[in-house]
Parts: C-alpha cells; structure tokens; sequence
C-alpha cells in the first residue's frame, strides 16, 4: 500500500529529540485499519520512504491520533530538511 503526502517536520523532545512529519487523518486511518496485520509490535508500522532523492527504511509511530513518521539525520542532512519546513514523502508499508 502507497501514500504521498505533504507534511510539515515537527520536532518532539522525548528523552532525545527527534523529527516527525505527521501523517494526513485519511492516511492515517486506512493506515489504522490493517495496522493488525502489518504491525511487528508495539503498534509499530514498517515503512519504506522517499524524501526527495533519498530512500531510507523506518517506522511509523501512532501519537495524537494519527501516525508519525520519524525523519532520521541522515535523511534530513542529505535533503537539508529543518523543522518547520513542508516536505512531500512518498511511502509504501513494508509487509512481511
């Protein structure tokens, strides 16, 4: 299953921060529906996203009543992403 979406990379200051992008309601809901069958745990979704030219492997978190997608250093180096700014991703679930 793929998404596209844009977003706006927000920062959340946990016991480290980190940078999210939230996903759309919509997305997040269909996404919700078959969280059962694709989760390994934890309500944690395995994705594969796309930023730009950049390609990199994670997973969504459910916070706020929607999922999050964490946005990994390495990825906002290379697209010189910062918080605050609006990115478009692309995304497909990783199942099995």
């Amino acid at each position: 299953m793929q998404f596209q979406f844009a977003a706006t990379v927000f920062e959340w200051r946990g016991p480290a921060p980190y940078h999210f992008v939230a996903l759309p309601e919509r997305d997040a809901q269909e996404i919700a529906d078959l969280a059962a069958s694709v989760t390994y745990g934890w309500g944690m979704i395995p994705v594969t996203a796309r930023i730009g030219g950049t390609e990199f492997t994670t997973s969504l978190w459910r916070r706020d009543g929607t999922y999050v997608l964490p946005l990994k250093d390495a990825v906002r180096r290379s697209e010189r992403i910062e918080i605050g700014d609006t990115i478009f991703v692309a995304m497909e679930l990783r199942v099995g």
